[in-house]
This record gives structure tokens, sequence and C-alpha cells, in this order.
């Protein structure tokens, strides 16, 4: 991508990406715009008995609504210049997300949605979504019950790490051919619990 020079100072802007209203107002300040990464999203624990249905529907607002609405609003900007969309997707939306089953189900739907895009929006603009696996993060610990991630859950012996998720995205961003995949950051996925339910022979 060739900005045709030095490239624009950095811009912070606080908005809430499920509010129409914010998203406008993040996206209008651009004059140019060659990538989005939608990587805003997550979830706390949310087991589907017991929690209020308000908090399940803005778990799917955030994860599946939220990069709708950026990936629209944008979409002008994008075609003008050939550019990119990138979904930050999970694991929890290719698996069973017991616990999180809201967060998973709009992850899926997430997915979906990229393919989707990346159809309709072809040739002008690519879509594609990173998968994420268990990963390495400041806030891994919590989300996974109070424990770091056990590498041998994974066959590539280490969690994902945030350099990896970004050397994905920046692949993905880069101008190619690519349109509609998703790319599995996972590390191999993860270790089938039939392994654990087998003994080795005496």
């Amino acid at each position: 991508m060739d900005l045709g020079g030095e490239l624009p100072a950095p811009r912070f802007v606080r908005a809430d990406v499920r509010v129409p209203e914010d998203v406008e107002r993040l996206i209008s300040g651009f004059e140019r715009l060659d990538v989005v990464v939608n990587n805003a999203g997550g979830s706390p624990p949310a087991p589907l008995v017991g929690t209020s249905p308000r908090l399940h529907a803005k778990v799917i607002e955030l994860n599946l609504t939220a990069p709708l609405l950026v990936a629209q609003r944008a979409y002008p900007l994008l075609a003008a210049v050939g550019g990119a969309v990138v979904m930050i997707g999970s694991a929890s939306g290719a698996r069973p997300s017991p616990g999180t089953a809201a967060y998973g189900a709009a992850k899926a739907g997430l997915h979906h949605l990229a393919r989707c895009l990346a159809a309709e929006w072809a040739p002008h603009v690519r879509v594609n979504t990173v998968v994420v696996g268990l990963a390495a993060t400041p806030d891994a610990a919590a989300h996974y019950g109070g424990h770091d991630v056990d590498a041998s859950a994974i066959p590539a012996g280490r969690p994902a790490t945030p350099e990896d998720v970004a050397a994905a995205c920046l692949w993905l961003a880069a101008p190619g051919y690519v349109t509609g995949a998703e790319v599995r950051v996972d590390g191999g996925g993860e270790v089938p619990a039939w392994r654990l339910l087998t003994t080795t022979p005496p």
C-alpha cells in the first residue's frame, strides 16, 4: 500500500462500535482507509442458564453486530483503494463453547459474515478472518477460569501470542488474492478430549 509519502499521525477515537452513530463518527474522520481490523470483542463467563438475556444480547452485539456495522460504514473508503477487512474470529466459533454460548455463536456468525462479505464485495474489497485459538495475553488467566493456559493442550506446545495474531493480520491486510478465507492461528488446534480418556496398555 503506497500512501504517497509519510504515514499520517495516529488518531485515537473513543467509540462504542455497537452504536451506529459512534461508528459513523469513527469512520467519517478518514479520507482514505486501506485496512479495517475488527478486533473489538470478548465475553465474561456467561452460562446460558442464570445469565440475563440482556447480557447475551450485548455479547452478540459486540462480537457480531459491531463488526458488521464497522465494515458496512468503511466499505466505500475501502472499495476506493482495493482495501481489506480482517475479522478477528475465535476457535470458540468453530467448536463447542460451554459457558460462553452466546460468544461462540456470535463468533460462528462472524466467520460466516466474513465469507458472505467476501463474496458480496469482490473484487473491490477482500474480507478474511483470523481464527484465534488459546492465546497468552495479560487477561488470559481470568478468561480461562483463573488458570494459565496449559501448553500441553496445544500441538505447537505454546499458546498464540499477540505477535502471532498480528503477523496473520498484516499478511491478510497486504494486497493479494486471498479473500473469504479463515486463517487459523491456533498452533494446530487443541488436543482432542478423547486423548485424555484413553490409557496406555501395560
